[in-house]
C-alpha cells in the first residue's frame, strides 16, 4: 500500500537512482563487536552490563546542507476528517542544548498513511513520530504534503541511523536510508541542522 509519507515495506518507489546523490555510503559505527562509551550501560547489582552494541549502519550528514525547499504555494485540499492522534516527545540529550520535540505518534497503517498530508504549517519545535514493532528498510515520499521537511530515520532503540534534509513538497519521489529503521521522525526542514543532531546519536521517547 503507497502511504502519504511512507511505503513501510522496505521496497524504494520508483527508480532506485532517485536516491539523493548527497548522501554519502553507509558507514561502520565501530568495528564488529565494539560499542562506543556513549552506548556503555552502567553497572546493574554490583556487576558490570554487557555494553550494548553500537549500530553497523550510519548514514552521515553530507559537510554542506541542502538549498532550503521553500513550502508549497498552494495545497490540494483535506479531504478529512483530520486524525486526533496521541502525544509524545522525542529528545536528543547528546545534541548541544538537549532538543526536543513534541510529536503526534502514528502507529497503525492508515496514520502511516496519511502522515503529514494537507497541512500548512507545522509549528515550531513539533512533528509526527511514524513507528512500528520491527526494522526494516522504510521508503517515504511527499505526495500531499505541503511542508518542506526533515526525516530522520531511528533505530527501534532511538539510535539516528540518517537523515533526509530538506525533503521538497508535493512529490512522489521515493526516499531511505540503506538501514533497517523502527522510527522515522519528521520535523521542519533546517531543524536537524539548527539543532546539532546527527546520525549515531541516541533519542529518547516520552
Amino acid at each position: 500500500m503507497l502511504a502519504a509519507c511512507n511505503r513501510s515495506d522496505g521496497r524504494a518507489l520508483g527508480d532506485p537512482s532517485s536516491t539523493p546523490k548527497a548522501e554519502a555510503p553507509p558507514t561502520l559505527a565501530s568495528p564488529p563487536g565494539e560499542a562506543s562509551d556513549a552506548n556503555a550501560e552502567a553497572p546493574v547489582g554490583g556487576a558490570t552490563a554487557s555494553p550494548q552494541p553500537a549500530p553497523t549502519c550510519l548514514v552521515p550528514l553530507p559537510s554542506e546542507p541542502p538549498p532550503p525547499a521553500p513550502p508549497a504555494t498552494s495545497c490540494p485540499p483535506d479531504p478529512g476528517p483530520v486524525p486526533d492522534l496521541p502525544r509524545g516527545v522525542v529528545r536528543f540529550p547528546e545534541a548541544p542544548g538537549a532538543p526536543e520535540v513534541q510529536v503526534e505518534l502514528a502507529k497503525t497503517p492508515t496514520e502511516h498513511a496519511r502522515g503529514l498530508m494537507y497541512r500548512t504549517e507545522l509549528p515550531e519545535g513539533t512533528g509526527m513520530l511514524f513507528s512500528w514493532a520491527d526494522e526494516r528498510v522504510r521508503s517515504f515520499w511527499m505526495r500531499n504534503t505541503c511542508i518542506p521537511l526533515d526525516m530522520l530515520f531511528l533505530a527501534l532503540d532511538g539510535t539516528v541511523l540518517g537523515v533526509h534534509e530538506q525533503v521538497p513538497v508535493l512529490n512522489d519521489r521515493s526516499r531511505s536510508i540503506p538501514c533497517p529503521a523502527g522510527h522515522v521522525l519528521e520535523v521542519n526542514a533546517g531543524w536537524v541542522r539548527a539543532h546539532g543532531v546527527t546520525p549515531g546519536m541516541r533519542a529518547v521517547f516520552e
